[in-house]
């Protein structure tokens, strides 16, 4: 069974889970409260009965009456719901996506196109695996400034602030990129500096955030993603009934590229990455952002890849710059 297939399944699953739940609380409130029934039957009939007079008679006298009692019914109805403290919704499934109610697949007019919720499912099993497993944790609640050094190192860092101060900058930069995703003048996010920094915890916080938001994400090593769509490429591996890695890459809400540095290069895949990151900006059917992690500094960037790759990123991505001791010994330490 294809991944789309196994999807789908779970889907109905849910939907036939939502619209039974639903129903049976509609049945519990009918039994204790027989009147709420009595209406909601009344009005099913009387809705009929309008429709049938629509088709076979021409009398707005009859139709003005049943119309005031469908409202004095609905008057009566709201009034129970409030005296009960419910509305409405409760008689509705809770769908775990409000967008295409767990079929998989929003229908606009004639157009059929698959839910951004099925779409992120199929990038989690197909591309993402464990890259983006850990995000219960990762999330802006977990981030702790007080692992930084207060201490300014001019000589050191580079810099006249402090390795605190520094990484509440970038987690500010960071909640103004969720905030300003859809706006097509807010940059991409380069984050550069050694290991053990935050990087990759930020990348997730930002994913973390944005998926609430319904946006899709990609989270790829840069020699996995490389290897992955090179292979693509040249047919090594057939795309999948449900994704095109290609595609996927390029047009992805969210493009998360970690370890950027750490693959081995060659022309083909100077090409390909120059097309991922040229094509991303460029996107004009959508807004697409991109986020790319690093240990390489600026300047082993622009001795490391082609001048047009780099310069792509200065143009059109903020830079930001981890500095400090690794936080992870410290956080070790404080267990």
């Amino acid at each position: 069974m294809g991944n789309l297939e196994m999807l789908l399944k779970e889907y109905e699953k849910k939907r036939d889970n939502a619209i039974i739940q639903a129903d049976l609380r509609k049945e519990d409130l009918y039994k204790s409260n027989p009147k709420l029934s009595e209406i909601d039957s009344t009005l099913s009939k009387e809705a009929i009965r309008i429709s049938k007079l629509l088709l076979t008679s021409n009398s707005p006298e009859l139709l003005e009456e049943l119309d005031s009692k469908i409202s004095t019914l609905k008057k009566q109805k709201s009034a129970i719901l409030n005296d009960l403290k419910i509305d409405e919704s409760y008689f509705e499934p809770n769908f775990e996506c409000k967008v295409c109610h767990d079929t998989g697949y929003i229908t606009d007019n004639i157009n059929t196109t698959m839910c951004n919720c099925l779409k992120q499912k199929l990038f989690d099993i197909e591309f993402n695996k464990s890259n983006i497993s850990n995000l219960k944790h990762d999330n802006f609640e977990h981030f702790n400034s007080t692992y930084y050094s207060n201490d300014v190192d001019e000589n050191k860092y580079m810099s006249k602030i402090s390795p605190k101060q520094n990484i509440e900058k970038i987690k500010n930069i960071c909640l103004n990129f969720i905030d300003n995703f859809d706006n097509s003048e807010e940059k991409n996010l380069l984050f550069t500096g050694n290991t053990g920094l935050g990087k990759s915890f930020l990348s997730s916080c930002i994913a973390n955030e944005l998926l609430k938001k319904g946006k899709t994400v990609l989270y790829q090593t840069a020699p996995v993603m490389l290897d992955t769509i090179v292979d693509y490429r040249f047919g090594k591996v057939k795309n999948n009934e449900s994704s095109n890695i290609g595609n996927d890459i390029l047009n992805v809400d969210l493009l998360i590229i970690d370890d950027l540095g750490t693959e081995s290069m060659n022309s083909v895949k100077f090409t390909e990455l120059f097309n991922i990151i040229n094509t991303r900006i460029l996107n004009s059917n959508k807004i697409t952002k991109t986020i790319i992690s690093t240990n390489l500094s600026l300047q082993n960037l622009f001795a490391n890849y082609d001048e047009r790759i780099v310069s792509r990123i200065v143009g059109n991505y903020n830079i930001c710059y981890f500095f400090g001791d690794d936080i992870r010994f410290k956080k070790r330490n404080a267990l």
